[in-house]
């Protein structure tokens, strides 16, 4: 009998699979197709101060082995998700759940994630500072050391859980940006998120989003999500969440191997409904295959 059990930042989890934020909603929609409790965790729709209707549309785009996306943070907002989604969430997910948030200032994520911090649900804060779809704020804050440390020490100084902070591939180092968060206190590290592109239509001769970029995500960006888990757990001491174009039992393995502690799902939800309960059921074999008892034994083992 193999043990798929990790500890996430101090938090024990039945196994490491996480939907990512964006993908799942806030997941009582996926109730619907099946039993969300045998998942380890989820994160939620990523969340603001104010509400937010996203872009424009089209924000949807397909691509070689993944998808673009544009959607800008659409969501109801702090106040909302607290008054409404929880407690929905709350009548069919019985675990602790991963908050995403995001901001366009050190303000906006202090408050957000000082309201959250106080959720009994809640059991991290996944701050996401590498939102590629916004054209004020989200991302900038992820591609510098100083900025991205001044987030992670802002919001620690309000909140008592966990703050895994989200960063952006889209940087020449990932692993100073990573060493900073640590610095600020941060008690995790997730990445990566998706990364900048952008398709045209050949017969409009106009870019298929009305965004212009979106983010990429899907099996194509695996490779880059792999390098950077890798580098960044060979700079920091804390946990990494692994996720890029995940969408198989064997990725996770790879992701664990890698440095991961866990690993979110995305695209892949988007795609099939079920990609993390079949992820799921499928671990055990694909464990007993490479001859691993524990996924918890086998983080960082590739190095």
């Amino acid at each position: 009998m193999v043990n798929t059990s990790v500890t996430l930042c101090g938090l024990p989890m039945d196994n490491p699979i996480i939907p990512a934020s964006g993908t799942f909603g806030f997941g009582y929609e996926f109730a619907d197709w099946y039993d969300i409790n045998l998942l380890g965790t989820f994160s939620f729709k990523g969340t603001t101060r104010e509400p937010r209707y996203g872009n424009p549309t089209p924000r949807i785009a397909e691509t070689a082995s993944g998808m673009l996306n544009s959607v800008g943070l659409q969501n109801p907002g702090v106040h909302a998700v607290i008054a409404e989604e929880l407690p929905r969430l709350k009548k069919v997910f019985h675990k602790p759940v991963m908050a995403n948030v995001s901001g366009f200032s050190e303000e906006d994520y202090v408050y957000t994630c000082q309201l959250l911090d106080k959720e009994p649900q809640v059991g991290w804060l996944e701050v996401n500072i590498s939102c590629p779809n916004v054209h004020n704020g989200g991302m900038s804050f992820g591609t510098l050391p100083e900025s991205a440390m001044a987030i992670t020490k802002a919001v620690k100084a309000v909140t008592t859980k966990p703050v895994i902070m989200k960063l952006s591939p889209n940087v020449t180092d990932i692993a100073s940006i990573a060493k900073a968060c640590e610095e600020g206190g941060a008690d995790g590290i997730s990445l990566i998120n998706t990364l900048m592109g952008m398709r045209l239509d050949l017969k409009k001769r106009k870019p298929l989003l009305a965004n212009v970029t979106g983010g990429m995500s899907g099996p194509a960006v695996f490779p880059v999500a792999l390098r950077m888990v890798w580098q960044v757990y060979n700079a920091v001491s804390i946990p990494i969440v692994g996720l890029g174009g995940v969408s198989s039992a064997e990725d996770v393995i790879e992701m664990m191997l890698a440095g991961a502690t866990a690993v979110q799902v995305g695209a892949a939800n988007l795609v099939d409904p079920y990609a993390c309960k079949t992820i799921l059921e499928d671990l055990p074999r694909v464990m007993e295959q490479l001859k691993i008892d524990s996924l918890s034994e086998i983080i960082g083992g590739a190095h």
